[in-house]
């Protein structure tokens, strides 16, 4: 594997061929042109990680080189070539965004020292760039934990697969961790130098993904204002993770099915065919047999995908594992938050091990961060989990009739099949009223509200703070009466993410 490509621009055939033969040989991929209209030509078909240009040439001047290839994204570096005489050219050309100059005649060393800076620059251009789209797009499975045999299957494809150049198509439900198996194969792979490219196709509007992917070309459309490189340009010698790729066009999955082919893009609005050198992963949530069968897939496309497939178990096939997931979730939250450990009670850890997940390791990792940041700061315990989480399993541990709730003691819910979903949230709030002593803000904590939302359900359904209600008043309990304030149901507060 070279170590990157360069254009030698000088109008000289004799200093292009010298340049072309010292960096040829010291590993990288070297083009050359006479003039600054055909080094133009070469850049706009080919994508150049850096141009050495010479300052004077006949027409137009390396200076303008600079300026049309500093208008890129990201900008081309550039290396100027001048003679001693012209220094303050070269100076203004740094000004102009110039990543260095070099004085003629060239000195063999400072040439490949400089060329050596350059490319450590750009790897750092391409390594920021990418962390910026991956903080916007926040990777929120941090780690592969677990035993069960389902997943070590999974660990062996990626052993087998990761030195290939083979495509992988990733499944699995959401927030199972497809793009963390696509992390691991990169980085054990011969390309784990370069950097990791991820997009999400559901991500993008239609009118926005071919751009994204395959770059465009200044003026192709409106408000483009410059040359941009696609995703296939910047993920050129490395790894090109497509997430969600059935979301992908009809007419998109054609155009992407052609790079695979071809090895080659197009910008939009370009008229020249770029060389890539990509590997494709590809993960989808979605059945794509069915989804050709729909004909919502190109039958052709998911060929071309599943060369590997490594599908990745939902949580609920691998309870074993949750215990070491939980731990593991917890001691991270505990580590950032610089706080000593959290045990989780075994009564906890059951129901964990119980519940389906439906959101999967994602869900499970956004339940234990908040049962870890609410909890006593001692131990985490069942009344720190969501209501989901406890109610989902009750009727499977409490299968006798629960018994009558004793004042300040633990009443037990066993709901009957059938009954209406209203009775069973104003049941739950009941039970919190009463184990909270009447306290709204501990009963919310405990059910996993907010205040205001509490307060809204304790109108509604008429539920004294004493844990009373209408149909409180059996024998032994005090009668019911108005809670303070209006009867009358409203809306609880909407906000930015959902009901408040």
């Amino acid at each position: 594997m070279s170590k990157g490509q360069i254009l030698v621009v000088d109008d000289e055939a004799a200093q292009r061929e010298i340049l072309r033969t010292i960096l040829g040989a010291d590993g990288y991929r070297v083009e050359s042109a006479g003039s600054v209209a055909e080094a133009v030509a070469l850049s706009e078909a080919t994508r150049f990680d850096l141009v050495l240009t010479d300052l004077r040439m006949p027409g137009e001047d390396g200076m303008s080189l600079i300026q049309r290839l500093t208008r890129d994204d990201p900008p081309t570096l550039v290396i100027l070539m001048t003679a001693y005489g012209s220094m303050d050219s070269a100076e203004r050309a740094l000004g102009q965004g110039a990543f260095d100059y070099l004085t003629k005649p060239l000195n063999r060393e400072d040439l490949l020292h400089t060329v050596s800076r350059a490319f450590e620059r750009i790897r750092l251009i391409e390594e920021n760039r990418l962390l910026r789209r991956q903080l916007e797009e926040r990777f929120r499975v941090e780690g592969l934990v677990g035993s069960h045999y389902r997943l070590q299957e999974v660990f062996a494809k990626i052993h087998k697969v990761s030195n290939s150049t083979s495509t992988v198509l990733i499944t699995g439900e959401t927030g199972t961790g497809k793009e963390l198996i696509a992390r691991a194969i990169h980085r054990n792979s011969p390309r784990k130098d370069r950097p990791f490219v991820a997009v999400s196709c559901a991500a993008i509007p239609d009118s926005l993904i071919e751009s994204e992917l395959f770059g465009h070309e200044r003026g192709s459309f409106t408000g483009a204002i410059g040359r941009h490189q696609g995703l296939f340009e910047g993920a050129d010698r490395s790894t090109l993770f497509l997430d969600e790729v059935a979301e992908l066009s009809v007419n998109m999955q054609a155009k992407v099915l052609r790079a695979l082919q071809e090895r080659t893009i197009r910008r939009v609005g370009g008229r020249e065919d770029i060389k890539v050198d990509v590997r494709i992963l590809a993960a989808t949530n979605k059945d794509l047999e069915t989804e050709v069968r729909r004909g919502a897939f190109r039958e052709d496309l998911y060929y071309r995908l599943n060369v590997v497939t490594i599908t990745v178990p939902p949580l609920r096939e691998r309870s074993t594992d949750i215990p070491q997931l939980a731990e593991y979730f917890v001691a991270r939250v505990c580590r950032e938050g610089g706080r000593p450990p959290l045990p989780i009670t075994t009564e906890a850890m059951r129901l964990l091990t119980r519940y389906p997940w439906p959101g999967n390791v994602r869900q499970l990792e956004a339940v234990l961060q908040r049962a870890a940041l609410l909890s006593d700061g001692k131990r985490i315990d069942i009344a720190d989990l969501p209501i989901e989480v406890r109610f989902s399993t009750l009727p499977q541990e409490e299968p006798q009739a629960p018994p009558a709730a004793s004042a300040g003691g633990t009443r037990y819910l066993l709901v009957p099949q059938g009954i209406n979903l209203e009775e069973v949230e104003r049941d739950f709030i009941l039970q919190a009223m009463q184990q909270s002593g009447g306290v709204v803000a501990k009963a919310a904590k405990l059910l996993g509200l907010s205040y205001r939302t509490l307060q809204y359900r304790l109108e509604k359904y008429h539920i004294r703070r004493d844990g009373g209600g209408e149909n409180a008043g059996a024998e032994g309990s005090p009668q019911p009466t108005a809670v303070d304030g209006p009867q009358t149901e409203q809306e609880p507060e909407v906000r930015k993410g959902g009901m408040a």
